[in-house]
């Protein structure tokens, strides 16, 4: 099926403009794909040859994302794993021609959010808690990118919509009422003010629950080759590629987890990676172990008593959450977790077989990234 139309426009408020371009290859929604991990036997192999994720289309979204700030620096942090044999985050020598680990950096810096790596760090993961696009921009934008996938594994639902506010109607009325006159009582002072009415002070109120959706994404500037054409004033203009098939994940996260987030690898390292033929065990190989890697730090920002196993999480009844989480239930999401994220490698290390991806997309401007939404 080919293109509806050239490029369909929509806007999200005032701080977000999204161009879309439709490409054959993608559903004209977001398809739920938790069959791949909940569906399976126990013990059985991870579909990590399953023809789902194999990308035969790219979805291009052109988005305007605006703010208001001036250019600072951004909040940045480092994660490296503990898989590694030197778990050190400073490398002993500086390599000055390796940019790799900073290939989501336009992304922020063409909103005026300034990102400063250390050359001498080697991290696995690079995650940013600020400043804020205004109106929430970043949530917006993430929350486009997993409406325009082609799949989507996800373990959290969306929260409920705010019920909408209705403005009260103001009504005049004609009464032919005589006034009330003042009364001589209320013209001289009290000997004795009245004592307040005790009152509970109020409680603060909860944070709000959130949701990462982590995505394998393409950057591309507005001109080609030209990053500079990207930071515009007071806006940001990018192109975003979306593979048809590499699925999102969306996991329940923690209050303070990272405001976006990306996986120091590019496309062009995954596609260096041998993908374990069918049946053989995925133990000890380096597809397991930049998986491990990606599930260790989600371990920290996911909110496991929030997890749902259900196939549909959106159809699920929603109880009230509880801190506790009983050791088999924890084990069980984990490695659900974990299963959907091998999915998501998998899907990025097969992306080299298309001559579309290789042709189109920056290899060395792309990867894992994740984004914090509602």
């Amino acid at each position: 099926m080919g293109p509806v139309s050239d490029a369909i426009f929509t806007s999200l408020g005032d701080t977000i403009l999204v161009e879309m371009g439709l490409h054959a290859g993608f559903e004209m929604t977001t398809k739920l794909a938790n069959d791949l991990v909940l569906d399976k036997a126990v013990n059985a192999i991870i579909p990590i040859h399953s023809k789902q994720l194999e990308t035969t289309g790219i979805k291009e979204l052109l988005i305007t994302l605006k703010y208001k700030h001036t250019m600072q620096d951004a909040a940045l942090g480092f994660y490296r794993s503990s898989v590694h044999k030197d778990a050190s985050l400073f490398a002993n020598v500086m390599d000055y021609l390796a940019i790799e680990k900073g290939w989501f950096s336009p992304y922020l810096f063409a909103s005026a959010r300034r990102p400063i790596i250390p050359r001498s760090m080697k991290p696995d993961v690079v995650f940013c808690h600020g400043p804020f696009v205004p109106d929430i921009g970043d949530y917006r934008l993430g929350e486009t990118l997993l409406a325009e996938s082609n799949l989507a594994i996800t373990f959290a639902a969306a929260p409920p919509s705010p019920p909408p506010q209705t403005e009260p109607t103001s009504s005049h009325r004609l009464s032919l009422a005589v006034p009330e006159l003042p009364r001589l009582s209320n013209m001289f002072s009290r000997s004795r003010t009245p004592s307040p009415e005790p009152a509970l002070t109020p409680l603060p109120t909860p944070p709000t629950p959130r949701r990462m959706v982590i995505v394998v994404v393409g950057l591309k500037p507005h001109r080609a080759g030209i990053w500079t054409t990207s930071a515009r004033p007071s806006e940001s203009v990018m192109y975003y590629q979306l593979l048809n098939g590499c699925p999102a994940v969306v996991v329940p996260v923690k209050v303070g987890s990272p405001l976006v987030a990306w996986d120091a690898l590019t496309l062009e390292e995954f596609w260096k990676i041998a993908l374990p033929k069918e049946g053989e065990s995925l133990e000890g190989c380096k597809f397991d172990g930049i998986v491990k890697v990606l599930s260790e730090y989600l371990d920290l920002c996911v909110d496991w008593a929030r997890v749902s196993l259900s196939k549909d999480p959106e159809e699920e009844v929603l109880e009230p959450s509880s801190s506790e989480v009983t050791f088999d239930d924890l084990k069980k999401k984990k490695l659900a977790v974990k299963e959907a994220i091998t999915l998501l490698v998998a899907g990025a290390v097969r992306s080299g077989e298309s001559k579309d991806v290789k042709d189109k997309v920056d290899k060395g401007r792309s990867g894992i990234a994740m984004w914090r939404i509602p």
